[in-house]
C-alpha cells in the first residue's frame, strides 16, 4: 500500500485537532452508527478540560488505496519539544493558519524547524467563514514568513487550501462547492513525497525513536518511524544511545501500528511506517533502536535548551498528609525522572538534602500541567516561584528573551505597551492595526520580567486581550525587575478561619480564603493593602456578653474570597514563599513559617 507521513502544525487553537476529526470521519476510519467524541485525539483528561493539545499523537488514514499517517502536534511553544522531534519522521508538513489572526509566534516557531529540515509546507488557511476572516491577507503574510525564515524557492511555492475544519470541506477556490475535504486528501498525495525509506526495505533493520509511551498490559513502547530494512516480532535487536554505545540488547515482543484512532499489532514493519515497539527496558527517547549488525546511531535532532526551573520539594506544611497518598520525596524524585524520560524538554537534578528537585523546562504551563498530573495521582507537594536560567557566554550573563505577540482593543494598548517596555524591560518590536478597533503589539521581553504578568494582563484588558509568547533569543542581562508590589496576609494561628474576624479584616486588604478553612501558622490568607507583609489573626471570634443593644447583631457579610488557580499561585508567589498543593487544595505559604526565623532570615539576606 502507498504510504504518506504528514504532520499538522499550528499555532494554538487554529484547528488543527478538529480538523483531524473530519479527516478521520471522512475517511471512513468510523463505522457509520459509532459513538464519537469531540476532538478524538485529545485523549487526556487535561487535554479536554483545557481545550488544547499536550501530547503529540499520531493516527493514520485510508484514501484511494493509500495509507496516510497523520501526526496532530501541539499548539503552545511550552510543549516545543514534542513538535520538534515529530517533524523528523514526517515527509511533510499541513500549517494550518487562521484566516482571521494570520501567522502567530508558535506559527513562526514550528514552521522555522519545517523549513529547516527541508519540508516543503502545505498551507491551508482554516476558519475562512469566520466574519473577520481576511484570507488573502494571512496567505501573503504567510509568504512573507516564509521569506524571513530563509525558505527556499521550492518552499516558497507552497500550495495553499481554504477550509472551515469544524465545518468539515476544505477547496482549492474561496468559492468552491464546500462539501468535503477531498481536495486536502489530494492535495497530500501529490504534493508530499512518499517516504524515502521505502529503497531501503533491503537495509539492515533501523529506527530513531522519538516518542516515549507505555501500556499496563505491554509495557514500555517507542513510537518512531522505521528509517531502514524490516522488523518482525519476535525478532533481536538492540538499542544504542546518541554516541553510538551500546544500552541493551533486547527481544521485539510486539510491533504495533497506527490503524484509525487505535493502534494494532502487526507481524512485520517495512521501512518508512511509523510503529510502537514494545519488548526493551532501558531505551528511550531519541536513542537508535537498530539490527544487531548495525553499530551506528542515527542523528536526533538537537532540543532547545531550557528556560526557566522550579523546585519541587516535599509537603512539610502542618497539614500535610491529609489530602495525597504520595508524600515522600522518594517517590516524587522518581516520578519526575519518569517524566524527564519521556519529556526531552524537561530536565531534573537533585537538590543538595535531597527533599527538593530543581525541575526546568520551557515555560509556566508546561510546568502547571506537570504539577497538575501529579496532584491527580496523589502527590503532595511544595512548589516555589519559578526562576529564569541564565548562560554565561564570554564573561557576560545572558538571559532568555521572549517575542510576545498581544492583539488588543485599541483603548488597552496604551497601558499594555507601559507595562511591557517600561517595568518589565521590553523593546517593541512592532504596532499596527489588527482589524476594526483591534491593535496588535509585537515586543520583545526578558523571560523574568513576564512570569505572572498573564494575569495582570487579562486585568489590563478587562479579559479581552490575548497574548501569545515564544522563545525568541539570548541576550545581555537587563537589570532588575521589580516584583509583586503588595505585601501579604499571614495567619498567626492555627484552626479553622471565622468569619467575624475575616469580616473585621476586610480593610486590610482581600482573602484568598473563605470562613471555616483550615489555616497554619505562616500560612498565606489574603493580599495587603499596602506594600508591606502583616501577621493577623483570623480565628478571634466575636466576644460574647449578656448585654444587648440594637445594632450590635449586624449580619456578616463576608466578600467572596479570591480563587487562585495552580498556575495564578505560582506566578504570584514571592522568593521567599511557596505553594502547598494536595490533590484537594492549593494554599499559599511562607517558606518558613516561624515569624522569628523570617525576621532572621530577611535579616541574614
Amino acid at each position: 500500500m502507498d504510504l504518506r507521513n504528514i504532520a499538522i502544525i499550528a499555532h494554538v487553537d487554529h484547528g488543527k485537532t478538529t480538523l483531524v476529526d473530519e479527516l478521520l470521519k471522512q475517511s471512513g476510519t468510523y463505522r457509520e452508527n459509532q459513538a464519537t467524541t469531540e476532538r478524538a485525539m485529545d485523549s487526556n483528561d487535561l487535554e479536554r478540560e483545557r481545550g488544547i493539545t499536550i501530547l503529540a499523537k499520531a493516527t493514520s488514514v485510508e484514501w484511494e488505496g493509500h495509507r496516510i499517517n497523520i501526526v496532530d502536534t501541539p499548539g503552545h511553544a511550552d510543549f516545543g519539544g514534542e513538535v520538534e522531534r515529530i517533524l523528523s519522521m514526517v515527509d511533510g508538513v499541513v500549517l494550518l493558519v487562521d484566516a482571521a489572526e494570520g501567522p502567530m509566534p508558535q506559527t513562526k516557531f514550528v514552521t522555522s524547524k519545517a523549513l529547516a529540515l527541508g519540508l516543503r509546507p502545505i498551507v491551508v488557511l482554516n476558519k475562512v467563514d469566520k466574519p473577520d476572516a481576511e484570507p488573502d491577507r494571512a496567505l501573503d503574510e504567510c509568504f512573507d514568513l516564509f521569506a524571513s525564515l530563509g525558505a527556499d524557492d521550492e518552499q516558497l511555492d507552497f500550495p495553499h487550501l481554504y477550509a472551515s475544519g469544524r465545518n468539515g470541506w476544505c477547496d482549492e477556490t474561496l468559492d468552491g462547492p464546500r462539501e468535503n475535504l477531498n481536495a486536502l486528501f489530494n492535495l497530500v498525495l501529490k504534493h508530499v513525497p512518499a517516504p524515502k525509506q521505502l529503497e531501503q526495505r533491503d537495509a539492515p533493520f533501523r529506527m530513531l525513536a522519538t516518542t516515549l509511551g507505555s501500556d499496563p498490559f505491554i509495557g514500555r513502547l517507542l513510537t518512531g518511524r522505521v528509517e531502514s530494512g524490516t522488523l518482525k516480532a519476535g525478532e533481536s535487536i538492540k538499542a544504542l544511545a546518541r554516541d553510538g554505545s551500546l544500552i541493551e540488547n533486547f527481544r521485539v515482543t510486539k510491533i504495533l501500528a497506527f490503524r484509525g484512532l487505535g493502534q494494532q499489532p502487526i507481524d512485520l514493519a517495512e521501512a518508512g511506517d511509523i510503529v510502537s515497539v514494545a519488548g526493551m527496558s532501558k531505551a528511550t527517547v531519541a536513542d537508535s533502536l537498530v539490527d544487531t549488525s548495525v553499530n551506528e546511531a542515527l542523528p536526533a535532532q538537537p532540543i532547545d535548551p531550557p528556560t526557566i526551573t522550579v523546585t519541587f520539594g516535599i509537603n512539610d506544611s502542618p497539614l500535610a498528609g491529609r489530602d495525597g497518598k504520595k508524600v515522600q520525596s522518594r517517590i516524587i524524585r522518581e516520578r519526575l525522572m519518569k517524566e524527564a524520560e519521556s519529556n526531552v524538554a524537561i530536565k531534573v537534578t537533585d537538590t543538595p538534602g535531597g527533599e527538593a528537585f530543581e525541575v526546568a523546562g520551557r515555560g509556566e504551563l508546561q510546568m502547571g500541567v506537570l504539577i497538575e498530573n501529579m496532584r491527580r495521582e496523589g502527590f503532595e507537594l511544595s512548589i516555589s516561584r519559578p526562576q529564569v536560567l541564565f548562560q554565561e557566554v564570554d564573561g557576560q550573563r545572558m538571559e532568555p528573551i521572549e517575542e510576545v505577540t498581544i492583539d488588543v482593543d485599541d483603548e488597552y494598548s496604551g497601558v499594555v505597551i507601559e507595562k511591557l517596555t517600561g517595568t518589565r524591560r521590553g523593546d517593541l518590536v512592532e504596532m499596527k492595526q489588527a482589524g476594526a478597533g483591534k491593535t496588535r503589539i509585537v515586543a520583545h521581553v526578558p523571560a523574568r520580567g513576564l512570569i505572572g504578568y498573564h494575569g495582570e494582563f487579562l486585568t489590563d484588558t478587562r479579559g479581552t486581550g490575548v497574548l501569545n509568547r515564544v522563545f525568541h533569543d539570548w541576550a545581555p542581562h537587563k537589570g532588575a525587575i521589580p516584583g509583586r508590589r503588595q505585601g501579604v496576609l499571614i495567619s498567626m494561628d492555627a484552626g479553622k478561619a471565622v468569619s467575624y474576624a475575616l469580616w473585621k479584616l476586610e480593610d486590610r486588604g482581600h482573602f484568598f480564603i473563605g470562613a471555616q478553612a483550615d489555616v497554619y501558622q505562616g500560612m498565606i490568607i489574603g493580599e495587603h493593602s499596602r506594600e508591606n507583609d502583616l501577621e493577623v489573626n483570623p480565628l478571634k471570634g466575636k466576644q460574647l456578653t449578656n448585654v444587648r443593644a440594637s445594632g450590635t447583631d449586624e449580619a456578616v457579610r463576608l466578600t467572596p474570597p479570591v480563587t487562585l488557580t495552580l498556575e495564578q499561585a505560582i506566578a504570584y508567589i514571592d522568593d521567599d514563599e511557596l505553594v502547598e498543593v494536595t490533590p484537594n487544595a492549593v494554599r499559599l505559604r511562607k517558606r518558613f513559617l516561624d515569624p522569628n526565623e523570617r525576621k532572621r532570615m530577611a535579616k541574614a539576606k
